[in-house]
């Protein structure tokens, strides 16, 4: 007989966080457990999996402002919401110009 595995998370409590300081402080609140998820593939399938089980998630996916990608001289910046695809299509940063 054939056994499946689980394909449910465990339970964990779910929070949206508005503002890089308010994930922060959720962060903080919740301790080592809490993981924070923006999108999510890897993290949702290994939570089904049961290969990890974070007692609380920190949404930072609607955050304003985390996704950029500046040139300010010799340096780069680029915002912790920043799609591959956006660093991709920016202008001149790939093609060595």
């Amino acid at each position: 007989m054939l056994r499946r595995a689980s394909v449910n998370p465990a339970p964990f409590a779910y929070h949206r966080a508005t503002s890089p300081q308010e994930a922060v402080c959720l962060l903080a609140e919740l301790g080592d457990e809490a993981k924070v998820i923006a999108g999510g593939q890897s993290l949702a399938a290994m939570m089904n999996l049961r290969l990890v089980r974070p007692t609380a998630l920190v949404d930072v996916l609607g955050i304003p402002g985390l996704s950029y990608v500046l040139e300010d001289g010799d340096a780069l910046r680029i915002g912790a919401l920043t799609r591959h695809r956006d660093i991709e299509r920016h202008p001149g940063l790939l093609d060595g110009s």
